[in-house]
């Protein structure tokens, strides 16, 4: 087995705000593995809310290149490396590869249906309210808008939000941004502008307090949930969790996370950070049948992998093969 890393970058199609900063360009990390003439690709995009960079996440993938090369399988991946990014492009590598060796497809690997197309959110950038107003109008035929909010104004920014996109359904993603106060002020105005699903309104290290307010519309576990260890934690906080690969470290925890937070009860939403084709295809997998797909990552690209999926306005096609899976 050989294993190729790489550090890529590719242009945003403009600069993309959170609560937590700003960024022109998806710095992703690329893993190919080669065997018996045939590649398998996963790629993962390091973050620094979990202590990630590019440097720590290369340095957990060579910690393992050895024992990947000498036939490392998937099961043996899951307790070698944490949840996490490095993981997430291994994993998914070893799915690509696999299904390449037994000419067929990953998703009959893995038990799966046939993906169909699903319909994802798009993203608008947090910025001032006469800003997202015009990005809510551009973008107003998009049937899901997510909006990043996180800081003062954000009232006024939700009502603009509004104004540009009358019908579009809205999910609202504050990143972990507002205090208790916040949230409890914000309530009330997302009820009455129609506003679906509220993502992650307070710090992971602070959501016990959903416990012991009124959750009047449905809220979204984003950086409180990473793999199935965390659902136990999110019982009477949240209505819903995001499933992210480079979070629960790869296809194969996702999956598992899927049907542990289905049978606890749980609306899944399936999400990805800024990147590449290449890291929506799996996701792809994982998002048939979720109540909320936020799989846009390419749509926010100047610059894509060859081949791209391939959107219809909001609606994403499953991976071509020349791409993965």
């Amino acid at each position: 087995m050989i294993i190729t890393v790489s550090n890529d970058a590719f242009r945003l199609a403009q600069v993309f705000t959170i609560s937590r900063g700003s960024r022109s360009e998806a710095k992703v990390i690329t893993v190919k593995l080669e065997d018996d003439d045939f590649s398998g690709y996963g790629e993962c995009v390091p973050y620094a809310r979990y202590g990630e960079s590019l440097e720590s996440v290369n340095a957990q993938i060579d910690s393992v290149r050895d024992a990947v090369r000498d036939g490392m399988t998937r099961d043996e991946l899951q307790s070698a490396l944490p949840a996490g990014t490095a993981r997430n492009a291994l994993d998914c590598a070893m799915w690509d590869l696999q299904a390449k060796k037994a000419n067929t497809s990953v998703w009959m690997l893995a038990g799966l249906k046939q993906p169909k197309p699903v319909t994802s959110c798009y993203t608008l950038s947090l910025d001032t309210p006469d800003k997202m107003q015009l990005a809510a109008a551009k973008h107003s035929a998009m049937p899901w808008l997510k909006i990043k909010l996180g800081g003062d104004g954000d009232i006024e920014r939700l009502r603009a939000v509004r104004a540009g996109a009358p019908d579009s359904r809205l999910v609202v993603d504050a990143n972990e941004g507002w205090s208790t106060d916040a949230y409890v002020q914000m309530a009330p105005v997302m009820l009455e502008l129609g506003v679906a699903l509220v993502e992650q309104p307070l710090p992971a290290g602070s959501d016990a307090a959903l416990l012991d307010i009124d959750r009047p519309l449905p809220i979204c576990a984003d950086e409180s949930c990473h793999d199935v260890a965390s659902l136990d934690h999110l019982h009477g906080k949240y209505d819903y969790i995001n499933i992210k690969l480079d979070k629960t470290g790869g296809l194969t925890e996702a999956l598992a996370l899927k049907s542990a937070a289905e049978q606890a009860g749980f609306q899944v939403m399936v999400g990805c950070m800024v990147s590449t084709s290449l890291a929506m295809a799996p996701a792809v997998l994982v998002a048939q049948g979720a109540a909320v797909v936020d799989l846009d990552g390419p749509l926010l690209l100047a610059e894509d992998r060859e081949p791209p999926i391939n959107f219809d306005g909001a609606v994403m096609s499953p991976a071509p093969a020349q791409l993965w899976g």
